[in-house]
C-alpha cells in the first residue's frame, strides 16, 4: 500500500498546484497563438500525468492482492495502462516543450518524429504483449516479471531525456533573460525525469517515475507561476501609468451590457456612479438625466446606445465625443473615447475631464487605488506602440514588450540589466547617424530624471534604419504612479511624418505668394496667423511643444518720414527694418503683421541664443539712433511657458508690452539727443 500512497500524494499535489490550469478549459483569444498552444499542450501533459498517477495507484493496490485470481485481469489491464500512460507522458511532455520554447525548424521536427516513433512502437508492443511478452509478464503465481522490452523502452526514454537535458543547458549558456530561465527549467525537469527513470529500472516495485514526474511538474509550475505573477504586476503598473489621465474607464459586454467601472478620480467618485452593473446602456441613460447638462442630454443618450457605438466603430479603432457633466452643480467638459477590446466582445470606454485644458488650469487629481486588474486595458492602450520598455528607476534593469516589429532582424532583448547602457549600443546600430547625438542626449538617465520632475512625460522624434530603409519613430517616456519604474514606448510615425510633409508641400505651393509681403519679401500677416493657429492647435491637443519665443517689433518715426520725405522713402525705411531683423535672427522667420509692425518666431538655435540676439538688435538700433542713419525699431520678447500659457495670444501680448516699454525708452533717448 505504501507504493500507492506515494502516487496518491503526487496526484493530490498536482491537482492542488495546477487547479487553475486544469479548471480553465478555454484559452483567451487575446493570447498570442504560440502561447495558446503552449497552454493547451501543458494541460494535455497534466491530464495524462494525472491518469498515470491513478494507474500507478491502482497497480499498487491490485498488486497487493495479486494472488487473488479474480483480480488478475484488472491487474494485467492496469499494467498495460501504466506503460501506455508512461509513453503518453513522454509524448505530451516533448510536445509541450516545443510549444513552450516556441522552437521551430528541422531539429524540432526530427525530435517530434523520434518521439512519435517511440510512442507508436511502444503502443504496438503493448498490443502484442499479451501473446508475445516483450515488456512485462506474470508467472504462475501472478508475480510481476520484467521483460527485455521494458528495459529497452526505459533506456530509450532515458536517452531521449538525457539528450534533451544536454541540449537545453547548451542553449541556456548561449541565452539570456527569459529564454535562459526557460531553457534551464526544461533542462532540469528532463534531468529529474531521467534520474528517476533510472531508479525505476533498478527497482520496478517502487514508484520512482511518479516521484520524478511530480518533481518535474513542480519545477515548471514554479517558473510559470512566478513569471505570471511578475507580468501581472508589470501590466498593472503600465495600465495605471497609461490610465492616469482618465477619470473613469468602463469595461462593457457589448451584447449583455454588463460592465465594470475603474475610477481613478475622487471627483468622479463623488457622483456615486456604480462600479459594476448589469446593463450599461439602461443605467447610463438614467445617469445622463441625473448628471449631464440639460442642453447635452439628448446628444449624450444617443451616443451611449449600443447601435450608435457599433456604427461609430465601423472601420475604426476608436472614436471620441464631448459633452458636459454637472459636478457639484457646476458644468465641466468631459471627453469620452470608445474602443473595441481585443476579444471583440467588449467595449472599453474611458472618459477624461478636459475642463482644465480648456481653461488652462493644471489641476492634478489624486489617484484612488482599487484592487482591480488592468491587463486588458493596458493591452488596448499600448496597441499604438511598437515596443514598450518597463525600466526600473533605481537599477535600470528592464523588460521589453514588442507589439509590432519594424526593427528587421535586430535581436531586441526581452530583458536586461541596464537599459541605458544597452541603449547606447542599440542607438549606434539602428538610429540614423544624423540623429544619434540627439537620441544619445535624450536617452540619458539624468536627463530623464530632471525632465520628469516638471512634466508627466517627455518625447523625441528621430529616424531609424531597418532593411536599408529609413523610418520615423517617436520615443515617449512616462513614470509609473508610484515612481518606481519608467514606461518607455516607441511608435512608428512614418504616416504622421508623411502627412505633415504633404501638408507643408501643399502650403508652400498653393499659398506661398499669399503668405509673402510684397514690399519686404518677408512673411505677411496671413502666414503669421497660420503659424499661430498651428501652434494653438498643438497646445490644445496636449502635444508636448518645443520651446519658442516671440519678438514683437515696431518701427519708430515712420509717419514722420512719410510726411517729410514721401512714401517712397517710407517704404525703403520699412524694407531696411525687415533686413535688420532678418540679418539679426538668421534662423528664424520674420513676419510683417502691420504697416510698421513685425513679429519674429524664435526656435532652435535662435531660441537658445535669444538673449544675445535681442541685445544685438537693440545695440544696433541705439547705434542707428545716435548716428541718425538706419531704422529705429522698438522690440519686446516673451517666451512660451508650458505651465501657464494656453493661448499664443498671451505670449504675443507679453512681448507687445515689452515692445512698448522699449519704445518709450527709445523716445526718451531720442529726445535727449535732440
Amino acid at each position: 500500500m505504501s507504493y500507492s500512497f506515494i502516487s496518491l500524494l503526487a496526484l493530490i499535489l498536482n491537482l492542488i498546484i495546477n487547479r487553475e490550469t486544469l479548471k480553465n478549459i478555454r484559452v483567451r483569444s487575446s493570447e498570442p497563438k504560440t502561447q495558446q498552444q503552449s497552454i493547451i499542450r501543458y494541460r494535455h501533459f497534466l491530464n495524462v500525468a494525472n491518469c498515470y498517477f491513478i494507474a500507478d495507484i491502482g497497480w499498487g493496490i491490485l498488486y497487493e492482492f495479486h494472488d487473488i485470481e479474480a483480480l488478475f485481469p484488472a491487474l494485467y489491464i492496469d499494467c498495460l495502462l501504466y506503460f501506455l500512460l508512461m509513453f503518453m507522458t513522454m509524448l505530451t511532455w516533448m510536445r509541450y516543450i516545443v510549444a513552450y520554447l516556441d522552437k521551430k525548424g528541422p531539429r524540432t521536427k526530427f525530435l517530434l518524429g523520434v518521439v512519435w516513433t517511440m510512442f507508436t512502437l511502444g503502443l504496438i508492443y503493448l498490443m502484442i504483449n499479451r501473446f508475445h511478452p516483450f515488456i512485462f509478464s506474470f508467472n504462475a503465481e501472478h508475480e510481476y516479471v520484467t521483460e527485455p522490452g521494458r528495459h529497452i523502452a526505459f533506456i530509450l526514454q532515458i536517452a531521449l531525456y538525457m539528450v534533451t537535458t544536454g541540449y537545453m543547458f547548451y542553449l541556456a549558456r548561449k541565452s539570456s533573460g527569459t529564454a535562459k530561465v526557460r531553457y534551464r527549467a526544461v533542462g532540469f525537469t528532463c534531468f529529474v525525469m531521467d534520474l528517476f527513470l533510472i531508479l525505476q529500472i533498478l527497482n520496478p516495485k517502487y514508484p520512482s517515475y511518479a516521484m520524478g514526474l511530480i518533481i518535474g511538474i513542480c519545477v515548471i509550475h514554479a517558473f510559470v507561476e512566478a513569471r505570471e505573477m511578475k507580468e501581472k504586476v508589470i501590466y498593472n503598473h503600465i495600465a495605471s501609468s497609461l490610465a492616469e489621465d482618465y477619470e473613469a474607464m468602463y469595461y462593457i459586454n457589448i451584447e449583455t451590457g454588463e460592465f465594470m467601472e475603474f475610477s481613478t478620480s475622487q471627483k468622479y467618485d463623488s457622483m456615486n456612479v456604480p462600479v459594476a452593473g448589469r446593463n450599461f446602456y439602461d443605467e447610463t441613460r438614467m445617469n445622463i438625466d441625473r448628471y449631464v447638462h440639460p442642453d447635452d442630454r439628448e446628444f449624450a443618450k444617443d451616443l451611449n446606445r449600443k447601435e450608435t457605438m457599433l456604427k461609430n466603430l465601423e472601420g475604426k479603432k476608436s472614436y471620441s465625443y464631448k459633452y458636459r457633466l454637472m459636478i457639484d452643480d457646476q458644468p465641466r467638459h468631459f471627453q469620452f473615447t470608445v474602443m473595441r477590446a481585443n476579444d471583440d466582445k467588449h467595449f472599453v470606454l474611458y472618459e477624461k475631464d478636459i475642463e482644465d485644458e480648456i481653461t488652462a488650469e493644471n489641476m492634478r487629481l489624486e489617484n484612488q487605488k482599487k484592487h482591480v486588474t488592468f491587463t486588458q486595458i493596458a493591452e488596448i492602450l499600448a496597441v499604438n506602440y511598437d515596443v514598450i520598455y518597463y525600466v526600473d528607476a533605481k537599477d535600470s534593469s528592464y523588460i521589453s514588450y514588442e507589439c509590432r516589429n519594424i526593427y528587421g532582424e535586430l535581436d531586441v532583448q526581452k530583458s536586461g540589466d541596464d537599459f541605458f547602457a544597452e541603449s547606447r549600443t542599440d542607438i549606434s546600430n539602428i538610429v540614423h547617424k544624423g540623429d544619434r547625438d540627439l537620441v544619445l542626449g535624450f536617452v540619458n538617465k539624468d536627463h530623464i530624471i530632471s525632465t520628469l520632475m516638471d512634466q508627466k512625460s517627455c518625447s523625441i522624434d528621430y529616424r531609424i534604419v531597418a532593411f536599408k530603409k529609413t523610418h520615423y519613430v517617436r520615443m515617449t517616456v512616462r513614470k509609473t504612479t508610484n515612481d518606481t519604474h519608467y514606461i518607455i514606448g516607441i511608435e512608428n510615425i512614418d504616416d504622421e511624418v508623411k502627412k505633415e510633409k504633404q501638408h507643408l508641400k501643399a502650403l508652400n505651393t498653393e499659398k506661398e505668394l499669399a503668405r509673402r509681403d510684397d514690399l519686404t519679401g518677408v512673411k505677411n500677416k496671413t502666414a503669421y496667423n497660420e503659424l499661430e493657429k498651428t501652434i494653438q492647435t498643438n497646445l490644445e491637443s496636449g502635444m508636448d511643444y518645443l520651446p519658442f519665443a516671440l519678438v514683437v517689433c515696431d518701427t519708430n518715426n515712420l509717419k514722420k518720414i512719410n510726411d517729410t520725405k514721401g512714401h517712397v522713402a517710407g517704404d525703403e525705411y520699412i524694407k531696411s527694418s525687415a533686413s535688420l531683423l532678418c540679418n539679426t535672427f538668421i534662423h528664424s522667420p520674420v513676419f510683417r503683421v502691420g504697416g510698421d509692425e513685425f513679429v519674429v518666431f524664435l526656435g532652435g538655435d535662435d531660441f537658445a541664443n535669444r538673449e544675445d540676439l535681442i541685445k544685438k538688435l537693440r545695440a544696433q538700433v541705439r547705434e542707428n539712433l545716435q548716428s541718425k542713419s538706419g531704422p529705429i525699431l522698438a522690440s519686446g520678447m516673451a517666451e512660451y511657458a508650458p505651465e501657464t500659457d494656453a493661448l499664443v495670444s498671451e505670449i504675443f501680448n507679453r512681448a507687445d508690452k515689452e515692445m512698448y516699454k522699449n519704445k518709450r525708452e527709445l523716445k526718451k533717448e531720442e529726445s535727449q539727443l535732440a
